[in-house]
């Protein structure tokens, strides 16, 4: 059973218990992509204001250079540095936290808004050597690897074209306003920035692909595990079987002991028996007190005969009877005439042997 291959589906169950141990789908290059688009996007929108920031802690860093006394004490340096520290933090905060939000709001749109603390637990698997040699040489790491190369050779060659770009014009900037030099590096900045989401989103889309096949690859079960799952949860078939023929047989064995309380047996010939009760200021109509086919019908007869109750031959009522009516419930209103012939003739006999 161990070597048995897994090429079932996992069943709704198996998802629900691999989700609270914390396994769950999760492509952690789409989270990547999503915050550094959303990155990108905050910076184009607040590049005016990142500009002024930057400007402004310059210039209160040139300002406290040149308007400081010589050797100025540690106050006075600390002052400076946590007001540019202020300065940069208005200007990327609200950068770092889109950034933060998108990424906590990509990773809960994949795992459903799972929150668990299963992963957190030590297992010796993750420590031993073994396993840990068997996942350096499998298909995930491999792909990873490969993954990784590409991102950095990606990476580096737009920082490269970036870089070369700005050294070209960058004798420019000794003739530009400030403002117009930063707007300029902004510009090429966003540029790569851009360029290289565009890029991570091609690898962002192969590895969501990837890690939905794999997720399903290993969540597949082999036949002798959903079958060992059906029986924790709707139990042993056999056993089920067993108790449903037992029960089967304690309700024929309460049916057969009402039989002598019946006032007719109506049947055909050997294939069906029905056993009627009419008590008179009680019953609103015949009450089925049992009902059988084959080997039970024979059983029914043979009671009622043992405890002298009539026993009517009628091939037509005793089908429909059958097929209409449930132990212990009174006949179907459209059976009244018929089953009233029968009573009439059962009462007139017993008159006649008065």
């Amino acid at each position: 059973m161990a070597g048995e291959s897994k090429t079932e589906k996992a069943t709704p169950k198996k998802r629900r218990d691999e989700r609270k141990k914390g396994h769950v789908f999760l492509s952690k290059d789409a989270i990547a992509v999503a915050a550094l688009f959303g990155s990108t996007a905050v910076l184009r929108i607040t590049f005016v204001g990142v500009v002024a920031a930057i400007y402004e802690m310059f210039h209160y860093a040139f300002q406290c250079a040149i308007h400081a006394p010589l050797g100025m004490g540690d106050d006075l340096i600390q002052e400076c540095f946590y007001e540019m520290l202020v300065i940069l933090a208005k200007s990327a905060g609200p950068l770092l936290l889109i950034t933060v939000v998108v990424a906590i709001a990509a990773t809960f749109a994949q795992t459903r808004g799972l929150v668990t603390g299963e992963l957190l637990r030590p297992k010796f698997n993750r420590i031993s050597p073994l396993q840990g040699f068997k996942r350096l040489f499998s298909l995930r790491s491999i792909i990873e690897a490969v993954k990784g190369i590409l991102k950095i050779v990606i990476l580096l060659w737009l920082i490269y074209t970036c870089v070369s770009d700005l050294i070209i014009v960058s004798s420019s900037y000794l003739y530009m306003d400030i403002h117009e030099a930063c707007k300029h590096i902004f510009n090429a900045i966003f540029s790569m920035m851009l360029k290289v989401g565009l890029a991570f989103l091609v690898l962002a889309a192969f590895d969501f692909l990837y890690q939905w096949w794999d997720y399903e690859r290993e969540m597949k079960m082999s036949k002798q595990e959903i079958k060992e799952e059906y029986k924790q949860t709707e139990g042993d078939p056999q056993v089920k079987g067993k108790i449903k023929e037992l029960q089967r047989r304690m309700a024929q064995q309460r049916m057969m002991q009402q039989v002598p309380q019946a006032d007719v047996v109506i049947r055909n010939p050997t294939h069906f028996a029905v056993a009627l009760r009419y008590k008179l200021g009680e019953d609103e109509a015949p009450v089925v007190l049992a009902k059988g086919q084959d080997f039970m019908a024979q059983r029914i007869v043979a009671v009622a005969e043992e405890h002298k109750i009539a026993v009517v031959e009628n091939v037509a009522v005793a089908r429909a009877l059958y097929a209409n009516t449930e132990v212990g419930r009174e006949i179907p209103p459209m059976l009244y005439g018929a089953v009233a012939e029968v009573m009439v003739f059962l009462y007139k006999l017993d008159e006649i042997e008065k």
